[in-house]
C-alpha cells in the first residue's frame, strides 16, 4: 500500500469566508430547513439583530424594523450607523468590530466581530448600508466577496444601519422562515429590552413589564399558583411562579439579551439560590426538588464580558459579573435570598400557597419513591440494554459535535416501520424507539404511572429527562407513525403523555411530527414523492407517458431505500405547539376525556371519507 505523503503542500490556510462555508455549525449550529427553532437560518437573523440591540442598549435607536419576504430578510437600527470608513470591514474582516472596545459596549452580547461575517459567508447576496452624519455607505457582496461599494456624500436618509441577506441554497438547501419561530424570538428581545420596539413585516411587538410578561404570555395565567414574583435589580432581573398543573421545572434565562436555551452557570446558581432562600424562609429542610417542583421562572443578568460554551452562545461559562462586582453565584444568591425573603414576608398568601405547594410534592414524591426505585433498576437494566432504542452515536450533550443539534430520536409503531428507519437513518445523529402497539391514555393520571408502564419508563429513560429537560438526549423528538386512524391515535397518546409530564419539551419545540408521502408516481425517467393529492396532480402532470402510482398506507409499505430520501436532508416535519390561549387541562379534556357532546359534535363536523379514485 503506498504510503501517503505529508508535505508542506498538505498544509493551508482558509480564507475567512471558506472557513465559514467549509464548517458553517462551528459558527450557527446546525443547517436545518427552518422547521425547527435552533436552525441556521434563525441564527443569521439573530447574529444581525445582536447588533442592534446593542445599539439600543448603548441608547441609540427605540427601533427595528424586520422585514422577510420569502427568502430574502431586511434589518434596519436606527442607532449610530457604523462608521462609514469601516463598514466593508466590520462585515468582511474577522476580528474586526465595537464590541472589543469595552467602552463602547459595556454588557454586549455581539459575536466579537463574528457575526455578520457569518451572515457575509453564508448569504447568496449580502447588503450593508449605514446612515450617518448625512452621508450614507453601501457595500453588496456575494458569499462574502464584495460585489460593489457606493458612498453618498450627501444622503437624507435616517441615521442608522440596515443589512439585508438571502441565506445561500448551496449551504441551506429548500429552507423556509416561520413566522411562528421568528415571531417568538422577536418577544424575547422586548421582554429583555423594555421600551425596545421591533416591527416585524408590520407587526409591533413591545414589552412594559419585561420577564413578567414573558412568564404570562408563554403560559396560561389560569394555571398560576399566585400572581408573578417579579423582582428587578441594576444587573438581575427575575420573575417566577408556580403551576398548579405541570409536573417539571421551567426556566427560562438569558445573558445580556442572550437566551441561553441550555442554561449555565447563573441558572444553575439561581435554582440553589430559590433552594436556599425557601428553606430559611420557612426554617425547614426541605428537599431541593420538592421546592423546585413545578415553578414557572425567568433569570436574566447582565456580565461583562461573557465566556460561552459555544459559538452559538446557548450556555453560559462565565462564574464573575466582572468589574468590581462578586461571583455570578454570590451574586444570584444575595439577590434572591434578599427580595425574595422580603417579597414573601410582604405577602403571606403567597407563602402560604408555596409551602403549601412543597408539601403536596414532599407527600406524592413519598408515595413514588418505593415505584421509582423499582423503575430506575429497570431503567438501568435497560440502559444497559434498552430493547426498545436503538440508539445513535452522538447526542445533545456531546458539545464537542457541530453535529448535536441534529441528533433525534423517532418513535414508532411497530416493527415494520422501524425496520425501515432502522436500516435507512444515520447511525451517528438519528436514533428510533419503537412501540409495541398503542401505548397507554395517561390522561389525568398521575406520574406514577410513568414509572408502572414498562413502555413510558423506557421512553423515559431513554430520552434521560426524569428530573429534568437539561439532560435531553436529542434535540428533536420525532412522532413517526402511519397517516391512517390508528397513526393519528397513537400521535394523539403520545401528545397526551408529553403534555401532562413533559410539557416544556413542547414548549420548547422539540417535538415534532414526520410527514411521510401518501403517494410516489413515476414512470422511467423520475421519481416524485407526493404528500398531498395536490402534490400528487402536480407530479403527474410532470411526468410524460403513463405514470405509475402507489399509494402508501403504512410506513412498513415503505423500502428502507425509499426511507432515507424522508429523513435526510429533505425531511420534513410538523413542529407540534402549544396555544397558550387554551390550558392543557382543557386540551386534555376535550381531545381525551369521555365523549362530551362538544366532542361528537366537532369529530362529525370535521369527518372526511377518503376514497382511493382509480384512474381509467
Amino acid at each position: 500500500m503506498a504510503q501517503t505523503q505529508y508535505t508542506e503542500d498538505n498544509i493551508r490556510s482558509l480564507d475567512w469566508k471558506e472557513h465559514i462555508r467549509m464548517r458553517p455549525g462551528m459558527y450557527i449550529g446546525k443547517l436545518g430547513d427552518g422547521s425547527s427553532q435552533d436552525d441556521g437560518i434563525y441564527i443569521l437573523l439573530k447574529e444581525v439583530i445582536d447588533n442592534c440591540i446593542d445599539e439600543f442598549v448603548m441608547g441609540a435607536g427605540k427601533t427595528i424594523e424586520i422585514g422577510i419576504k420569502e427568502e430574502r430578510v431586511t434589518v434596519r437600527d436606527f442607532g449610530r450607523g457604523i462608521p462609514l470608513g469601516k463598514v466593508v470591514d466590520v462585515v468582511s474582516k474577522m476580528n474586526t468590530g465595537g464590541k472589543y472596545d469595552t467602552r463602547a459596549f459595556k454588557k454586549s452580547v455581539g459575536l466579537n466581530g463574528v457575526g455578520t461575517k457569518a451572515v457575509n459567508a453564508l448569504s447568496s447576496y449580502f447588503l450593508v448600508e449605514s446612515s450617518r452624519e448625512g452621508k450614507s455607505k453601501t457595500a453588496v457582496f456575494e458569499r462574502g466577496e464584495l460585489q460593489n461599494e457606493e458612498m453618498l456624500e450627501e444622503s437624507s436618509r435616517r441615521r442608522g444601519t440596515k443589512v439585508s441577506f438571502v441565506p445561500d441554497t448551496e449551504i441551506f438547501k429548500k429552507f423556509k422562515y416561520r413566522s411562528e419561530y421568528v415571531e417568538r424570538m422577536l418577544r424575547y428581545y422586548v421582554y429583555l429590552n423594555p421600551g425596545l420596539t421591533i416591527i416585524f413585516n408590520g407587526e409591533k411587538f413591545h414589552s412594559e413589564n419585561g420577564l413578567k410578561d414573558l412568564l404570562e404570555d408563554y403560559n396560561n395565567p389560569s394555571d398560576f399558583l399566585y400572581p408573578v414574583v417579579h423582582l428587578k435589580g441594576s444587573d438581575i432581573e427575575v420573575a417566577l411562579t408556580h403551576s398548579r398543573t405541570q409536573y417539571s421545572e421551567e426556566y427560562h434565562s438569558f445573558v445580556n439579551g442572550q437566551y441561553t436555551t441550555q442554561g449555565g452557570t447563573h441558572q444553575s446558581a439561581f435554582r440553589e439560590a430559590l433552594v436556599r432562600t425557601l428553606r430559611d424562609f420557612y426554617g425547614k429542610n426541605y428537599d431541593a426538588s420538592d421546592i423546585r417542583k413545578s415553578v414557572i421562572s425567568a433569570i436574566s443578568i447582565k456580565v461583562m464580558e461573557p465566556i460561552f460554551e459555544s459559538q452559538t452562545k446557548t450556555k453560559l461559562g462565565s462564574t464573575e459579573m466582572g468589574g468590581d462586582l462578586p461571583t455570578v453565584r454570590t451574586y444570584i444568591n444575595d439577590f434572591v435570598g434578599r427580595n425574595l425573603d422580603n417579597y414573601l414576608h410582604k405577602n403571606p398568601e403567597t407563602a402560604e400557597k408555596i409551602q403549601r405547594k412543597i408539601m403536596q410534592a414532599e407527600k406524592e414524591r413519598k408515595e413514588l419513591s418505593g415505584i421509582r426505585k423499582l423503575a430506575r433498576e429497570r431503567a438501568k437494566k435497560a440502559s444497559l440494554h434498552n430493547k426498545k432504542l436503538r440508539d445513535c452515536r452522538i447526542h445533545l450533550d456531546s458539545m464537542k459535535s457541530d453535529r448535536r443539534l441534529e441528533t433525534t430520536l423517532f418513535i414508532t409503531e411497530g416493527d415494520s416501520a422501524s425496520g425501515s428507519i432502522t436500516k435507512s437513518r444515520d447511525v451517528n445523529t438519528q436514533a428510533v424507539f419503537s412501540l409495541r402497539g398503542k401505548p397507554l391514555n395517561s390522561y389525568g393520571m398521575s406520574k406514577k404511572i410513568v414509572y408502572e408502564n414498562e413502555e413510558f419508563n423506557l421512553l423515559q429513560a431513554a430520552l434521560n429527562i426524569e428530573d429534568s429537560i437539561e439532560n435531553l438526549r436529542y434535540n428533536n423528538i420525532v412522532i413517526a407513525t402511519d397517516a391512517d386512524v390508528d397513526g393519528m391515535h397513537i400521535r394523539l397518546l403520545l401528545i397526551t403523555f408529553f403534555l401532562q409530564f413533559f410539557p416544556e419539551l413542547i414548549k420548547e419545540n422539540h417535538l415534532y411530527i414526520l410527514q411521510t408521502p401518501l403517494f410516489r408516481v413515476r414512470d422511467k425517467k423520475q421519481t416524485i414523492y407526493c404528500y398531498s393529492e395536490e402534490e400528487k396532480r402536480e407530479g403527474i402532470s410532470r411526468l410524460t407517458g403513463k405514470p405509475e402510482i402507489t399509494r402508501f398506507k403504512g410506513l412498513g409499505e415503505i423500502s428502507p431505500d425509499e426511507f432515507k430520501h424522508f429523513i435526510g436532508d429533505d425531511i420534513r416535519l410538523e413542529p407540534v405547539m402549544m396555544d397558550k390561549a387554551m390550558s392543557i387541562e382543557e386540551l386534555f379534556k376535550f381531545y381525551m376525556g369521555k365523549n362530551t357532546p362538544d366532542r361528537q359534535v366537532f369529530i362529525i363536523d370535521n369527518l372526511r371519507v377518503e376514497l382511493d379514485l382509480v384512474a381509467e
